[in-house]
């Protein structure tokens, strides 16, 4: 007797976790991350958008403190660099900026998101597209330094499920690309990074 996909769930029952699929990013603001969790790595999106306010910064999707700090250190990061990345923050006072990770009922905490909140800020600031064959994960600091995170296998993993073709890592985390199966390394290119600069390029689609 064989067995195939279709009727596994006959015999297992309905699948108790969905992977998240790389979709195409048609928006500025828009970027993929990517997630450790209990079960094993996931890709996440980022969304960014700015609207008329006051000049706050709105963040949700169940955010734990570290994930919002590094929200304010990507900002934080942004204005400071404001004139070498050409971005205009003259209405700044006028206009709130509000960031959401899907999937609200999901508590999201940890600092790897840094990147990916960057990207994602830059892309709406810019008005350029974050390419949707990349995904990312890294802490960043106010200096702009992206620094090392764990569960780097995990993670490469999952943008492989899902269809991504390149990742951007921290230049730290590249002792562990060797853990990586070497057919998920044949088919994902790495890019390591020490600098929040180096994200620019190889994330932003050209304006």
């Amino acid at each position: 007797m064989t067995v195939g996909s279709v009727e596994l769930a006959d015999y297992l029952g309905p699948a108790k976790f969905e992977t998240e699929m790389a979709e195409a990013i048609t928006e500025s603001g828009v970027a993929t991350g990517l997630a450790w969790t209990p079960v094993g790595g996931d890709i996440l999106f980022i969304e960014a958008t700015r609207m008329p306010g006051s000049g706050k910064l709105l963040l949700t999707g169940s955010l734990g403190e570290v994930m919002k700090e590094s929200a304010q250190t990507a900002l934080t990061y942004l204005r400071s660099q404001a004139k070498a990345l050409k971005l205009d923050f003259s209405d700044s006072e006028k206009q709130d900026i509000h960031i959401h990770v899907p999937a609200g009922a999901t508590p999201k905490d940890g600092p790897s998101a840094g990147v990916t909140i960057v990207a994602a800020l830059a892309s709406l600031l810019l008005q350029r597209l974050v390419r949707s064959d990349v995904a990312m994960t890294g802490e960043i600091s106010l200096r702009g330094r992206v620094l090392p995170v764990g569960g780097i296998k995990e993670k490469v993993l999952a943008a492989s499920r899902a269809g991504i073709k390149h990742v951007i890592l921290p230049e730290q985390n590249r002792k562990d690309w060797v853990d990586v199966p070497a057919e998920v390394r044949q088919k994902v290119k790495a890019h390591f990074v020490r600098h929040i600069a180096q994200i620019f390029p190889l994330a932003l689609r050209p304006k």
